[in-house]
């Protein structure tokens, strides 16, 4: 059997199930305990699961931290369309710095980079805003506006935004803005 022919894990399936269960078991555990007090066998009876399919799945307690955040990132509209990209940019921007800049957001941030697997949590966390990067330019194209390369944002709007945040040097709205200004002066 070759590998286009073996089955595919069905969406929606145990598996998909038992992650979202222990994703809302972690959030309900956090809500009520600092995360230094979490332990799989804590999470397990609260999401009734055996200890061992979270140490199976995710391996330690760092990576499904970083499995939560992760999918607490993931948006769940498009993003804004102002009917320009320096609006979309600048729209895009406020509710990022809004979102990352909370203590949570942080907390998200830094769980995300610690994680272990090789690199895989990190690298997804940038394929969800290059996508959304994507969904503005294709926007913008369509109207005839000029845009910038996808990686030229992530390098010089998101990478500065996201050192300021885990440096502890607290980017406020007025940053954001210089930033998209830089990026895409007004007319």
């Amino acid at each position: 059997m070759i590998a286009k022919d073996l089955p595919q894990s069905r969406p929606g399936g145990r598996s998909a199930r038992v992650q979202a269960t222990v994703h809302q078991a972690v959030q309900q555990l956090l809500a009520c305990m600092p995360r230094e007090a979490l332990s799989f066998p804590l999470i397990a009876a609260e999401a009734g699961v055996t200890p061992s399919t979270l140490y199976r799945r995710w391996g330690d307690m760092q990576q499904l931290l970083a499995d939560v955040a992760l999918q607490n990132i993931r948006p769940t509209s498009p993003p804004a369309d102002t009917g320009s990209l320096r609006g979309d940019l600048l729209a895009w921007t406020e509710q990022y710095l809004e979102e990352m800049g909370s203590p949570l957001g942080r907390t998200m941030l830094r769980d995300m980079l610690v994680s272990s697997q090789d690199d895989k949590v990190t690298s997804c966390c940038a394929d969800i805003i290059r996508e959304q990067f994507q969904t503005l330019c294709a926007r913008a194209s369509a109207r005839g506006e000029p845009t910038p390369e996808v990686e030229v944002l992530l390098d010089q709007l998101v990478a500065p935004i996201v050192y300021r945040i885990l440096y502890g040097l607290q980017p406020d709205q007025a940053y954001g803005q210089r930033l998209v200004q830089t990026l895409m002066p007004p007319p």
